[in-house]
């Protein structure tokens, strides 16, 4: 199972020899086993590869991100090989139902709910718990439980703080976050043949990412876990170092917990598309697996 990740800050040239990915640099050169790769993150404007080692990255189920010259993820490229049962997976995305899509974005929404508790309450943050909160999400959430939620866990988590101001260290950090973790997911869906553009509740004709769009909500706590340690005594203005950039692209490895144990995040984005196959073929939502924080996710 591929398990390893490959960032690239610095100038190289990457190329296949022996089924294996060759990272040529000033101070030598490394080679990795393609089949131990999951993700690539380029984030050089100086970095060439080769479209063979393109194909096999693609080949292996690898998911690569490249980045603009802010240093932001602005790409993703995903395998594209049928799945063994493609037709079938596209049938059963269309044939699900608007209440059994309800009921999922319902635990969706909850876990996600949920997971931003456990943020606060391992950041000791005071104030009401969210998890009361949490038990009032409805089928579909009509109420929009997660907006009102979210106020209240953006105002604990950061200080003088907005989602939309660009120019804040924090969302700089947690959007990079975000992206790496997207990236994972978009993968993972890819793997059980969903399509990715149908999405649950996420429905923008624009947008061809609806269905990762969807099951990262629960994910995003984690990375905001993770944002809040990088950006602890950091002025708001300070820019988005290269160890920054590494520590957030090493975000796939960090722990969570699933039904089955601890695992990576990477595993987890797996396990989480793989449940949502099985809550569809089955016409159950409590079929869905999602990650709940670990003690051990901040890094």
């Amino acid at each position: 199972m591929a398990w390893k990740g490959v960032h690239l800050t610095n100038p190289a040239r990457l190329s296949l020899a022996a089924a294996q990915l060759v990272v040529s640099q000033e101070d030598g050169e490394t080679r990795l086993a393609i089949e131990d790769i999951a993700w690539v993150i380029i984030d050089n404007h100086q970095t060439t590869l080769s479209v063979a080692l393109l194909a096999a990255l693609a080949e292996a189920g690898a998911v690569v991100l490249t980045s603009d010259r802010q240093h932001m993820p602005s790409a993703v490229t995903l395998p594209y090989h049928p799945h063994h049962k493609q037709a079938a997976m596209t049938e059963l995305q269309v044939a699900a139902g608007a209440p059994l899509k309800k009921r999922l974005w319902q635990r969706i929404i909850y876990r996600k709910i949920i997971n931003q508790a456990a943020v606060l309450e391992s950041l000791e943050r005071v104030g009401p718990p969210l998890t009361g909160t949490a038990n009032r999400v409805r089928s579909g959430d009509p109420d929009n439980i997660e907006a009102q939620a979210a106020r209240a866990y953006w105002q604990r988590l950061f200080l003088n703080f907005s989602r939309g101001d660009e120019t804040d260290l924090r969302n700089k950090t947690l959007n990079y976050g975000y992206a790496v973790v997207r990236g994972c997911l978009a993968r993972a869906i890819a793997a059980t043949g969903l399509i990715p553009a149908l999405g649950l509740h996420h429905a923008s004709q624009a947008n061809a990412f609806n269905l990762v769009d969807d099951l990262i909500e629960p994910f995003r706590p984690l990375v905001d876990l993770t944002v809040a340690g990088i950006c602890q005594d950091r002025d708001t203005s300070d820019e988005l170092t290269r160890q920054d950039r590494q520590k957030l692209g090493g975000l796939p490895l960090i722990d969570v917990v699933m039904t089955g144990g601890k695992m990576s995040l990477l595993n987890a984005t797996e396990i989480a598309a793989q449940s949502l196959v099985q809550a569809l073929e089955h016409g159950s939502a409590d079929l869905l697996d999602l990650p709940k924080l670990s003690v051990c996710s901040r890094q």
